[in-house]
């Protein structure tokens, strides 16, 4: 069930052949060294698959953290060098949190939607809402001679629908497979505790699959059924990928039925006018 989505306002596909799997294989990719700024990730999908003795397939999915594409993009922050600005100052007084942090998750934002103790949940520039700006201070530390220094934030990537569909290019050109590529990110929720695992960069999955018009058991036409295709899949590849020390960033998921076609992980983001928490 979609909860109040206006359909009248958002383009989304026509029913299309996507099917509920009776199985779906979720493997971790094994072998990958800390991500350093400058690598190439296809090179490092490539040598993890040789490593777990798999072989990209047709319609196999591709999971990874964006932490990947952040350290590989050179976007880490040196904490102790931010100069925090009146406003960044103000906000970190009221919630008790670090002003350079707050300068970070404010630059990184178009507005903010809800404060309280040590939280900030703003709506980043990509166009999702969450805490932080997504901004990571944990695993965020430069894997070269910068080491040192920090404390470290890692930002979010600056494209990552343009970095899901270079991946995807890459490997198919490399492997001879139609893949599709879903880049996660972790985000809580508004009324329930703890995160899950969310698409932020879709490429080659529809990243939501309209039902509305099929029957269900009983022959009802469905009226407001969109599943948020991406989304699940990200949050399936979490369980295996892990939050902490685990250092497994890659996932495959096989088994999946989908339409390959261009996609945005934006076709997820419900308009800002339509934000009712905001």
């Amino acid at each position: 069930m979609s909860w109040g989505f206006p359909a009248e306002n958002v383009l989304i596909p026509r029913p299309m052949s996507v099917s509920c799997a009776p199985q779906l294989t979720l493997m971790a990719l094994a072998g990958v060294p800390r991500v350093r700024e400058g690598d190439d990730v296809a090179k490092l999908v490539s040598a993890a698959l040789i490593a777990t003795d798999l072989t990209l397939r047709d319609g196999d999915v591709l999971v990874v953290t964006s932490k990947v594409f952040s350290r590989a993009s050179g976007r880490f922050v040196d904490v102790s060098r931010v100069e925090p600005s009146a406003r960044a100052l103000e906000v970190a007084q009221e919630i008790g949190k670090d002003p350079r942090v707050v300068e970070l998750i404010l630059a990184e934002s178009t507005a903010i939607s809800r404060t309280a103790k040590n939280v900030i949940i703003v709506r980043h520039k990509l166009g999702f809402v969450s805490a932080n700006a997504g901004i990571d201070l944990s695993n965020a530390q430069p894997a070269d001679e910068r080491a040192g220094e920090g404390p470290w934030a890692l930002l979010m990537p600056l494209d990552p629908d343009l970095d899901a569909e270079r991946l995807r290019s890459a490997l198919t050109l490399e492997h001879n497979a139609q893949i599709a590529v879903v880049i996660s990110d972790s985000h809580g929720r508004p009324f329930r505790f703890g995160t899950v695992g969310a698409a932020v960069g879709v490429a080659g999955l529809p990243a939501l699959y309209n039902q509305i018009g099929l029957p269900d058991l009983d022959g009802r036409v469905l009226e407001s059924t969109i599943t948020a295709l991406a989304d699940q899949v990200a949050a399936a590849a979490d369980l295996v990928a892990g939050q902490a020390d685990e250092g497994r960033p890659f996932v495959l998921v096989r088994g999946l039925t989908f339409e390959r076609r261009a996609s945005s992980a934006r076709e997820l983001l419900r308009p800002s006018d339509q934000d009712l928490y905001a």
